[in-house]
């Protein structure tokens, strides 16, 4: 296979086109921090973000290369099939329920990050150990769709995959870098764009080439492989609804989406924000549904690629470049290659974003250096981009693996940090020790739960953990039941902490966490129950 030089050309004219875009938008940022804090406007865009451009950069976000990638394998793996897609229902869940529930709460205080109410309620140094599952999240998703990205370039245009990941990282952390939120933002509508068109042009030449059958015959008859529309059986049904909920609820407690709840101009148009880019996430799956279909209606060996299949030569993740390279005419390959870049980047620049602004604002600015200047934590939050940017792009040269540690991440983000940010912003009442024993307890129970992409075997074998080719496979919902362990436990140890402080069955002294009182050398113990509400019996 020789060397794509229009694909190449393309792809180069499309960096060049989004480099340039986040390049004016950072020149608009700076006309915007004369008349605002530089670093409110790096982080939350000034608040002035429009309706249009946070449904672009909300969507975009999340229609990334795994998404779109995803999806497409899910629909051809003759073990899944649609049935097994949960992104698009997912995703749309998360932001339905992020308008109804957390868009007013987040708001109302006017916070900068996600991490402002996680400190206002467990404390700073608390807040900096759940900083970690997501700063982790970040930096692992970052990797892993570059990973992603160079795999594709690999198969459509016989380039290095090396190279893309290299020239990717260096252009999204130069614009980022440089215009914060509003690079990000703003080149966000142009890389969900020419997603949407091109992923749409490439879908009818897929459909209609000789090798594939009808995908309406192929969805319930067998074929080549299984039917491609896919079945649940019973006993995987609350598998189902765990990955459902893990998708739909974890999706929540990430800052990329609280970025851009709290850019947006009011509350209202958050929420509008919100509803509709869940709408439009769903139908951004479309045509990779469509694409996963036609591969697995396909008979490879009437193309170049030839015997045996790609699920038999294990590349099932490389199925939506595959279909564009050998189902399609190379302009519209190339086309597609440009979709995946876009959606590559769109997330790219978020998740960068999303990791140096909680690192500058909350770590740096809340905790290391409190006195710090408004330019020096603009400069912090420039210098973690270029090293977290570092760190993920040597991360993506591990491919697979760093896509399972994100899987993982992830995991402990819905574990861990969704129910912390459900009681600091709906039960205040709760504290540190209780954060501190949710924390601790649902990161051990979920580590407990094993991983097999991590080849980490399960040490709790849940009600329902069968055997299956040697691996264990854990049908019980243990990432919800972990949730909701975490979240039960953050509630009734905080519970306990103030019964065992306020009615004195524990000395004031020994509360070294300073959740009930301000300066024991100043107040009394009567004085401190005052200050919660409380009186001594």
């Amino acid at each position: 296979m020789a060397l794509n030089v229009p694909g190449l050309i393309a792809v180069i004219i499309f960096y060049a086109m989004t480099l340039v875009t986040g390049l004016w938008a950072a020149w608009k940022a700076r006309r915007n921090e004369r008349n605002k804090r530089q670093t409110e406007v790096a982080i939350v865009g000034g608040r002035n973000l429009n309706i249009f451009v946070g449904l672009f950069t909300t969507t975009a976000t999340w229609v990334g290369g795994a998404y779109i990638n995803g999806t497409a394998e899910i629909v051809y793996l003759p073990t899944k099939g649609l049935a097994w897609v949960h992104a698009p229902l997912g995703f749309a869940a998360t932001f339905i329920m992020g308008a109804l529930f957390f868009v007013k709460p987040m708001r109302s205080k006017k916070y900068v990050t996600m991490m402002d109410p996680l400190q206002e309620t467990f404390g700073d140094t608390m807040g900096s150990i759940l900083f970690i599952p997501p700063l982790l999240g970040d930096i692992f998703w970052f990797a892993s769709i570059l990973a992603s990205l160079g795999a594709t370039v690999r198969v459509i245009l016989d380039v290095n995959g090396y190279l893309s990941i290299i020239i990717s990282a260096c252009t999204v952390i130069l614009y980022t870098l440089l215009g914060g939120l509003y690079s990000v933002a703003y080149t966000d509508v142009i890389q969900l764009l020419f997603m949407l068109v091109s992923l749409w042009i490439c879908v009818p030449f897929a459909l209609l080439n000789s090798a594939s059958e009808n995908i309406a015959y192929t969805a319930v008859h067998e074929l080549y492989q299984g039917p491609w529309i896919g079945n649940i059986q019973p006993k995987y049904i609350a598998r189902w609804l765990d990955d459902l909920a893990f998708l739909s609820l974890g999706g929540i407690a990430w800052q990329t989406y609280f970025q851009r709840v709290l850019a947006a101009s009011s509350s209202k148009q958050a929420m509008v924000t919100s509803y509709l880019s869940g709408v439009l996430c769903a139908i951004m799956g479309i045509p990779s549904i469509l694409i996963g279909a036609v591969a697995a209606s396909t008979d490879w060996n009437q193309t170049s690629y030839g015997l045996p299949t790609p699920y038999e030569r294990d590349e099932a993740n490389m199925i939506l470049p595959l279909v564009l390279q050998y189902l399609c005419p190379t302009y519209v390959s190339v086309a597609g290659l440009g979709a995946i870049a876009a959606a590559v980047m769109s997330s790219a620049d978020s998740s960068l974003l999303s990791a140096s602004s909680m690192f500058a604002y909350n770590i740096y600015k809340k905790m290391l250096r409190k006195t710090a200047s408004d330019r020096e934590v603009l400069w912090v939050m420039r210098l973690s981009m270029v090293l977290l940017g570092s760190a993920g792009m040597g991360l993506a040269f591990l491919s697979n693996s760093v896509y399972d540690l994100w899987f993982l991440s992830g995991e402990l983000v819905y574990a861990i940090l969704f129910p912390q940010l459900c009681c600091a912003l709906f039960i205040p009442s709760t504290n540190v020790y209780g954060s501190a024993a949710g924390f601790f307890l649902g990161f051990t129970l979920r580590l407990l739960g094993g991983e097999n992409s991590l080849k980490i075997p399960p040490a709790l074998h849940y009600p329902g953990c069968i055997l299956v080719n040697d691996t264990y496979i854990q049908l019980f919902p243990f990432k919800t039941f972990t949730m909701l362990v975490s979240l039960t436990t953050i509630i009734v140890t905080s519970y306990l902490a103030r019964v065992l402080f306020m009615k004195k069955i524990l000395p004031i002294r020994w509360d070294v966490c300073n959740a009930f009182q301000k300066d024991p050398s100043q107040h009394s113990e009567n004085e401190l129950e005052e200050q919660v509400g409380l009186q001594t019996t």
